[in-house]
C-alpha cells in the first residue's frame, strides 16, 4: 500500500514538473576581452529571472572562466567531470544568487574539442536533457576569434555582441561579427555597448558598428540596447557579487532591466524555438567531429 502511494505521488510530482514547451539558446561573445561580457551575461540573466523565466548560464569561455568567481562562489563541478563521466548534467548545475543556475566551464571545453565521435554523441545526450527544463540557456564564450567561440555562435540560435566605445573593441566587434557572417549568413546578431558615458555615446558607437555592416556586409544589426559606466560595477565585481544585486538601483542596474525588458518584447516566434537544445547539439556535433 505504502508503495502504491509512493507511486501515486511521483505521478503527480511529475505531472506538476511538466518540461516547458522550449528552450532557447543564446551565445554572448565580444571581439576582446575586457569589455565586461561576463559581468553582463551574469547580470542578464539574474534579470530575465526576476521576470519569470527559469535560465540557466553555462560557462563556455575556455580560457578565462569566471562566472562562478563573479557570484564569489566555487564550483564543486564543472564540465569537466561531464565528460570525464564522474558526473551527469543535473549534477554539474550548481545554483547560484536568487536560483540562478550555471555550469563552471573550468578546463572541460578544452577536452571538448577532443574528443571522440562516440564521446561527442554521450556528451549531447547529457546536455540534451535541458531542454524543456529552462527558458534560457545563455552560453557566455570566450573573447575574441577563437575556434571554440566560432563554433558556439555558429550552433546558437542567436549571439549578443558586448562591445565598448573603445576604438579598439569597435574593430574587434565588427570583425567577429564579419567572420561569423562569412560563415553563416542566417547567424541573427544583437549588439550591446557596455561602459558608456552617456545614452548619445552609445547610440554612436552602434551606429559605427550598424553602418559598416550595412554597407559591407548589408547585414542589418538592431542594437539591444547600453549599459552605464558606472563605479558601482567594479564596486560589486570587488564584492564579488552580481551588480544588479549589490546595487539595485544604480544607473547600470536600470539599464540591465530595460534590456532584459527590450530582449522579450523582440523573441523569436515560439515555432521557430521548438527544439532548440537539440538543433544547436546537431549543429555543434558537426562543428566539433574531426
Amino acid at each position: 500500500m505504502n508503495d502504491q502511494a509512493q507511486r501515486l505521488r511521483n505521478l503527480i510530482s511529475n505531472r506538476d514538473a511538466q518540461p516547458l514547451k522550449s528552450t532557447r539558446i543564446i551565445t554572448v561573445t565580444s571581439g576582446k576581452g575586457g569589455v565586461g561580457k561576463s559581468n553582463f551575461t551574469l547580470n542578464f540573466a539574474l534579470a530575465l529571472q526576476r521576470k519569470g523565466f527559469k535560465v540557466l548560464v553555462f560557462d563556455a569561455d575556455i580560457g578565462l572562466a569566471n562566472i562562478d568567481v563573479l557570484m564569489g562562489m566555487t564550483a564543486k563541478y564543472n564540465l569537466y567531470h561531464l565528460l570525464k563521466k564522474e558526473k551527469t548534467i543535473w549534477e554539474i548545475i550548481q545554483t547560484g544568487p536568487e536560483g540562478l543556475q550555471f555550469i563552471a566551464g573550468g578546463s572541460g571545453f578544452q577536452d571538448l574539442i577532443r574528443l571522440t565521435e562516440e564521446q561527442l554523441d554521450d556528451f549531447a545526450d547529457q546536455v540534451g536533457q535541458l531542454n524543456g527544463h529552462v527558458d534560457y540557456i545563455i552560453f557566455d564564450t570566450g573573447a575574441g576569434l577563437s575556434k571554440e567561440t566560432l563554433k558556439f555562435i555558429l550552433a546558437a540560435e542567436e549571439t549578443i555582441v558586448v562591445t565598448t566605445p573603445e576604438p579598439t573593441s569597435i574593430t574587434d566587434a565588427y570583425a567577429i561579427i564579419k567572420m561569423v557572417h562569412a560563415m553563416d549568413h542566417d547567424i541573427p546578431f544583437r549588439l550591446v555597448v557596455n561602459r558608456v558615458a552617456d545614452r548619445r555615446e552609445g547610440w554612436q558607437t552602434a551606429e559605427k558598428i550598424s553602418m559598416v555592416a550595412k554597407r559591407f556586409l548589408q547585414l542589418d544589426i538592431p542594437t539591444l540596447g547600453y549599459v552605464a559606466d558606472d563605479r558601482n560595477v567594479s564596486k560589486a565585481v570587488k564584492r564579488q557579487i552580481p551588480f544588479t544585486i549589490a546595487y539595485p538601483s544604480c544607473e547600470a542596474s536600470r539599464a540591465i532591466d530595460e534590456l532584459a525588458d527590450d530582449f522579450l518584447a523582440k523573441q523569436l516566434p515560439a515555432e521557430a524555438q521548438s527544439g532548440a537544445v537539440k538543433g544547436f547539439l546537431n549543429k555543434m556535433i558537426k562543428l566539433l567531429k574531426p
